[in-house]
């Protein structure tokens, strides 16, 4: 919350800043009285804007580098947290990852079960899985039939 109100109180006084710059007279502006720019300075006085401008500025600017500093201050400063090692992260489950489902113990790939055969087929010879955890033969190849 307090971060939120340092924000607001960042953002007005660089606005601030800002249109006080603009609002003042430049150090230039005498040389263009010739042209017209002489009325600017009777709308606050001969010299009382200028001080008035000049240390809302200076008000405004000790605001903003105070709360620059603070708002510094907060950004780097962490909660104190116990140290992770990778270790520690590795054990972690990752977010929106699942237990692995357990096994019947026997060491072997689960299987995906095989579709029905359509009318007319004959079913497909079965596969047997190795216990010795050598890996299954491919199933791309045909497997011999015996003969009829």
């Amino acid at each position: 919350m307090l971060r939120i109100a340092l924000t607001i109180i960042q953002v007005f006084a660089a606005f601030a800043i800002m249109a006080l710059v603009l609002l003042q007279r430049g150090k230039g502006a005498d040389a263009g009285a010739g042209f017209g720019a002489g009325a600017s300075g009777t709308v606050f006085g001969a010299r009382g804007a200028r001080t008035a401008l000049s240390r809302a500025t200076a008000v405004f600017a000790a605001v903003f580098m105070l709360n620059s500093l603070a708002l510094t201050y907060m950004g780097t400063r962490q909660v104190v947290e116990k140290p992770k090692t990778l270790l520690d992260e590795a054990a972690a489950p990752a977010p929106g990852a699942t237990a692995p489902a357990p096994t019947s113990g026997t060491g072997a790939a689960p299987v995906a079960p095989t579709p029905a055969p359509a009318a007319g087929q004959a079913a497909p010879p079965a596969v047997e899985t190795p216990q010795s955890g050598a890996p299954a033969p491919a199933t791309g190849a045909p497997s011999p039939t015996p003969a009829q």
